[in-house]
């Protein structure tokens, strides 16, 4: 099964890069993660935001794979533990799909890609910066693996 993670923003400090990577190497070559980069839409002084928002949809949209479930990164989505995200990836690898995460920009996804997505996801109720939702995205499949796996780690 191929998890591929579309987030919203480019240019990441190294120690985001550094973090997502150790733990994309952890997984098996049956469980890959893949990060897909999409360009912020324009934000600043007198910028539309609705407008910037659409754009990333547009990308986030034509990034989703054909026949992909599509899980959203969502504060209003259902919250679960480590060992309620293993029993999730035990779900998604019977059904057989490929995944696509989506994790919008600062003002959070567009309403079409929310509206595709058959899950909404909560990582925390707190606000949590983008670069480091990678990283715990990253850490936190890994972590459901190892319990699928009965591997030590999580221990």
């Amino acid at each position: 099964m191929r998890i591929r993670l579309l987030a919203v923003g480019t240019r990441m400090p190294r120690w985001v890069t550094n973090g997502y990577e150790e733990y994309v190497k952890r997984l098996p070559a049956e469980l890959s993660l893949e990060l897909v980069e999409l360009n912020l839409g324009h934000r600043g002084k007198n910028a539309d935001t609705a407008r910037a928002i659409a754009r990333e949809g547009d990308d986030m949209l034509a990034a989703i794979g054909k026949g992909d479930r599509v899980v959203a990164l969502d504060v209003k989505g259902k919250a679960w533990s480590t060992e309620q995200l293993a029993t999730q990836l035990e779900v998604w690898q019977m059904d057989g799909r490929n995944i696509s995460l989506l994790v919008g920009g600062p003002d959070g996804l567009d309403s079409r890609a929310l509206a595709l997505a058959e899950q909404r996801w909560s990582l925390s109720p707190l606000t949590l910066p983008h670069p480091l939702v990678r990283v715990l995205l990253a850490e936190q499949l890994y972590r459901a693996w190892t319990i699928t796996k009965g591997h030590p780690y999580h221990k």
